[in-house]
């Protein structure tokens, strides 16, 4: 079995594969202050759930934004499974995630998982929109290179400082209104939000097809992807496992898997 986590800002996603299929995934809230020890305590009660024990697994894939969180994670399964954990990136996707970018280093691990995924599931050209702490957009050309995207304020993010800054707006479900003109303060709010954002994702997603000169597929993924996507008139399909699919894919390629030693790196850096 391998062992995906996506550590994002907000949320971690985990994610167990058996023969190339997800069999358990789990998502819970991200804690930058967790140590290795505190992360174990975390994950073994997910794994007991389902009957899994460390010895179960025979890797483990990492993609983290959160450089403390790398490191920790890294340690946290080595003394679980006894390996290092597969670091996502640039470097260890090699054939897989092929870029016409200036620094293709400066990537994060989720975007290239994304853009790995994407290319491999739905062809080239196709464009990501990963909805996270940040809304994230991967461009893929139609030679199959990642060429860059969009990186722009998440949803809930941009939900958080209305709320904080509005003292007389409260915090509401983000789903769809069924209206565009609020007839109430809280439908007001939704559909500022909910189609405010699906029509931003619309907007870039355009100017991107304009640059390109060709328009794609465009799948979106991350926590909040199936509400914003049905109000979205350019996104073709959802795909919720996205980034756990990216680091199956990578760590699978990935001819020293087990012993790549980015974590030994990682955790002396």
């Amino acid at each position: 079995m391998l062992l995906a986590i996506d550590v994002g800002n907000t949320q971690t996603v985990f994610g167990v594969y058996q023969e190339g299929a997800l069999r358990f995934r789990w998502r819970v809230a991200t804690n930058k202050r967790h140590t290795s020890d505190e992360l174990r305590v975390k994950l073994v009660p997910l794994l007991s759930s389902e009957g899994i024990a460390f010895d179960d697994l025979d890797g483990v894939a990492l993609a983290s934004v959160v450089p403390q969180l790398t490191a920790a994670w890294c340690d946290a399964t080595k003394r679980m499974i006894g390996k290092h954990a597969l670091v996502c990136s640039a470097e260890t996707a090699g054939n897989l995630f092929e870029a016409d970018y200036p620094n293709p280093h400066e990537i994060g691990a989720d975007r290239v998982a994304d853009a790995v995924a994407a290319k491999a599931l739905y062809g080239a050209p196709v464009i990501v929109v990963d909805f996270g702490t940040a809304t994230n957009m991967e461009v893929v050309d139609d030679q199959g290179r990642f060429v860059g995207g969009v990186i722009a304020p998440g949803i809930e993010t941009s939900s958080s400082a209305l709320f904080d800054h509005a003292t007389k707006l409260g915090a509401i479900d983000l789903v769809d209104p069924h209206t565009a003109i609020g007839h109430n303060t809280e439908q007001a709010i939704q559909a500022g939000i909910v189609y405010g954002e699906a029509d931003r994702v619309d907007g870039l997603v355009r100017r991107i097809f304009d640059q390109l000169g060709y328009q794609t597929t465009v799948v979106a993924t991350g926590g909040l992807a199936s509400r914003v996507a049905a109000q979205s008139q350019t996104i073709t399909t959802t795909n919720p496992d996205l980034t756990l699919e990216g680091l199956r894919l990578v760590y699978e390629a990935s001819a020293d898997q087990a012993e790549c030693g980015l974590c030994d790196r990682i955790a002396l850096s």
